[in-house]
């Protein structure tokens, strides 16, 4: 069997978008009752609580309530449904070009598999993406309640591909330390800087389009070392 290459997602195949994020969490703090700089801040603050616990509503209503809203069910929902579309669009940005080198990866054998430190409504948004067709397994942090860099996230998309971290590509643009957390299981560390240059300090293989990673996974599928002919060498010492 072919490699399996495992991806993130934001800055890795579709831009983060995090500047329409924060216009959009602002949008939600009107609905709320809140100030959108004060909702827009206790976002970036509460970001591992959103990643692993709280789903959108849960965390419409709770940062709500810490900067002294009281909003009504209709008007968490509201706001969570601006969440919700949000996920959809970012999603829906995905290049035909990124979708061809992933089915490129797919034709030369390799399985796929994404593990992205994502919130409950990008896990939601997820089937309905162009991307979600192309992979064999995905493990979202809001499912499983652990991101990365945790050694257990990556060791459960291993496990779900029926193969050991080491035989495994991990492609990522650096963020929340995923490279140096996916080279400390054993996996082969690809860092991406298509959308975003996220951590310059690794040391490791780069590249700057998505369309050069086949080559590059090709390349370092064929520095393998075949297992060595003992019947050669049991002959040679007859």
């Amino acid at each position: 069997m072919y490699r399996p290459v495992i991806f993130d997602l934001f800055h890795t195949l579709v831009h983060g978008a995090d500047d329409e994020r924060d216009r959009v969490v602002g949008e939600m703090a009107l609905v709320v009752g809140v100030a959108p700089a004060a909702l827009v801040a206790a976002y970036h603050a509460t970001w591992r609580d959103r990643l692993v616990r709280w789903n959108v509503e849960e965390t419409v209503r709770i940062l709500a309530g810490r900067l002294g809203g009281t909003p009504t069910d209709e008007q968490v929902t509201q706001a969570g449904g601006h969440r919700r579309a949000l996920a959809r669009r970012v999603l829906g940005t995905v290049s035909t070009a990124t979708l061809d080198v992933l089915d490129a990866l797919r034709d030369d054998g390799h399985p796929l598999a994404l593990i992205s430190n994502a919130t409950s409504e990008t896990a939601e948004a997820w089937p309905h993406s162009p991307l979600a067709r192309c992979f064999d397994v995905t493990v979202f942090s809001c499912e499983v309640g652990l991101a990365k860099p945790d050694p257990a996230i990556y060791r459960i998309a291993a496990e779900r591909l029926g193969a050991a971290p080491a035989d495994c590509f991990f492609v990522g643009d650096g963020a929340d330390g995923e490279l140096a957390g996916a080279a400390a299981v054993g996996m082969t560390v690809f860092r991406t800087t298509e959308h975003n240059d996220t951590d310059p300090g690794w040391g490791g293989t780069a590249f700057a389009t998505l369309g050069d990673l086949p080559a590059i996974v090709r390349a370092a599928t064929s520095d393998v070392s075949p297992e060595p002919d003992m019947s050669s060498a049991a002959t040679r010492l007859r």
